[in-house]
C-alpha cells in the first residue's frame, strides 16, 4: 500500500511540469506600453502614496492596487496599450 502511494505521488509530480509547459503564459500584447510607464502615471494621481500590487489579468489588462495619503485603497484596471484606465 505504501509503495502504491509513493508511485502515484511520483507519477503526479513527474507529469505536472509537462502540463504546465503546454499551457501558454498570458502576457501583454507586443505593442503594450512598458509597465513602468503605466505605474508612473499612477504615481502622478492626486494623493498617491504607494503601489501595493500589480497583476496581469488574462482578460487583457493590468490590475493595479495602490493606497492614497489618506490610507484609501484604490483598485484600477489599465489598458496595456494606451496606459489609460478602463
Amino acid at each position: 500500500m505504501h509503495r502504491t502511494v509513493l508511485a502515484v505521488t511520483a507519477a503526479i509530480l513527474c507529469c505536472s511540469p509537462a502540463l504546465a509547459q503546454e499551457t501558454p503564459v498570458p502576457a501583454p500584447p507586443q505593442n503594450a506600453m512598458k509597465l513602468s510607464a503605466i505605474l508612473a502615471k499612477v504615481e502622478q494621481r492626486d494623493d498617491f502614496r504607494y503601489v501595493d500590487d500589480v497583476e496581469w489579468n488574462e482578460e487583457g489588462y493590468y490590475d493595479v492596487t495602490y493606497f492614497t495619503t489618506d490610507k484609501a485603497k484604490v483598485e484600477m484596471k489599465f489598458n496595456p496599450v494606451t496606459g489609460e484606465p478602463q
